[in-house]
């Protein structure tokens, strides 16, 4: 039975921080964010939004653009990084707030957990759910997944450059129209690590930054080397010689901390990929110094970590291999449109990947690429650490949902945020009842619960 995503939306928040008015006011090089990092704005939650009202928006968008019914969804799952409860589920708050439009009890039927495993828990989330209607449990029903988060880190840290917000909601039934995932190559790598997590009673992670960059790349490289092997082993894929599997995919979409993180994980993977292939004789050639190697190959990465001498070597390279014409084209066709709306919205956590996608499928289609039979690679990573790495193809009936995509008419209207306003925000200086912006016909919070005997209650009303 074929299963996969049949639409997709977003909800954004209208308030942003300009990343070049971030820059100079903490003395930094704007260059650094706009072309080092790929960060050109960054969405701020209002001080009446939070994870799960932005969740809620992107799910009344969905049904409401589908003439969807509660009954026509099965189930609704809730990945995120941003919990605020230990205990109960965040999709139990937006079924209360669907509920304040659709009818109290209209999705009591509805099965559905959040889950965690920092960034990646929404591939695993759309694994399960693609799964469930396979086994023919669906029964006709849809199933929501929605990934949504606050990339939020303390002010003065590195990982301030790299924040935002978002939730990106994903249908999935078995008729999509816009994406079928292959079945059975679905591959997973997981460890114990710490390179970036986020204690009891936190609101922001701890995060080791080069570490959680390096495991990200060598944990989905393990995914895809299994996924490879999968996908032989099935009939999926057959590779000639001097082929990669990454010749099989007509896209790439990677996890986004921020957009230039793509790029790199795309050329370590791509470094990887090529390493056996006649193709990197000649890329040796072109780039005219060899790949360097760190003196302990097959040690911790701590230890290629200090190892200066490669890690500066290895840097030259890097940054000589992606100006290759080899690259360059891969980087153009498989990439490049996947990037554009992380740079105007920032980091999203769970959401990056499918933000990524969607973005994908919008600017593919407006360089007038017929994406009919198109494969789409996906390398999801999440801290702590796992990755994942899957793929599907696009449907004929993809135009019905893309031609109408436009990003910037969703994103507006914005209202850019002085840097004392973002610093009030960021500090929790006002309460819900304080917003920045007034908005109309969206799910907003507007109260939390400070007595003992009702702590941490939430209320939220849909702003008519």
């Amino acid at each position: 039975m074929a299963a996969g995503i049949d639409d997709i939306a977003i909800y954004i928040p209208r308030l942003y921080i300009d990343a070049a008015d971030f820059a100079k006011a903490r003395g930094l090089d704007p260059e650094k964010l706009q072309k080092g990092l790929g960060v050109s704005q960054m969405a701020i939650v209002d001080t009446n939004q939070d994870p799960a009202c932005l969740a809620a928006n992107a799910c009344l968008q969905i049904m409401q653009k589908n003439k969807l019914s509660p009954e026509d969804i099965g189930r609704l799952y809730i990945s995120t990084e941003s919990s605020f409860d230990e205990s109960k589920a965040m999709n139990s708050y937006v079924i209360g707030m669907l509920e304040q439009v659709y009818g109290q009890g209209a999705f009591e039927h509805c099965g559905g957990v959040e889950t965690k495993f920092a960034c990646v828990s929404g591939s695993y989330a759309l694994y399960d759910n693609t799964n469930w209607i396979r086994a023919g449990e669906a029964e006709g029903k849809h199933a929501l997944v929605v990934v949504s988060d606050i990339a939020k880190y303390d002010m003065g840290t590195s990982g301030e450059m790299t924040q935002g917000a978002g939730a990106v909601v994903m249908l999935l039934n078995d008729e999509p129209r816009l994406l079928a995932f292959d079945p059975k190559v679905t591959a997973t790598s997981i460890k114990d690590e710490y390179d970036f997590y986020r204690p009891f009673g936190k609101e922001t992670p701890i995060v080791h930054g080069q570490y959680s960059n390096l495991l990200y790349m060598i944990q989905v490289r393990k995914a895809l080397e299994i996924y490879k092997k999968r996908a032989l082993s099935s009939g999926l894929m057959k590779l000639e010689p001097g082929e990669t599997i990454l010749d099989h995919m007509d896209y790439l979409n990677m996890h986004l901390p921020y957009s230039n993180m793509g790029k790199k994980a795309l050329a370590y993977l791509v470094r990887h990929e090529w390493r056996q292939l006649p193709r990197w004789k000649k890329i040796i050639q072109e780039i005219g110094m060899s790949e360097p190697v760190p003196k302990d190959p097959r040690g911790t990465i701590e230890s290629v970590l200090g190892d200066e001498e490669f890690m500066a070597k290895d840097h030259e390279f890097t940054k000589l291999f992606t100006k290759t014409r080899e690259y360059q084209e891969l980087y153009e066709a498989k990439l490049a449109s996947s990037l554009i709306a992380s740079k105007m919205i920032g980091n999203l956590y769970t959401a990056s990947l499918y933000l990524g996608f969607r973005s994908c499928l919008e600017f593919e289609y407006q360089k007038g690429v017929d994406l009919n039979g198109k494969r789409v690679g996906f390398g999801s990573y999440g801290s702590g650490s796992s990755a994942m790495v899957f793929s599907g193809l696009i449907q004929p009936q993809y135009e019905e949902i893309v031609k109408n995509m436009n990003l910037e008419a969703e994103l507006a209207p914005r209202r850019k945020l002085t840097l004392q306003e973002y610093e009030i925000l960021h500090e929790n200086k006002l309460s819900p009842e304080e917003p920045m912006l007034h908005t109309k016909r969206e799910f907003i919070l507007v109260d939390v619960n400070t007595t003992t005997e009702s702590r941490g209650e939430r209320r939220y009303i849909f702003n008519e």
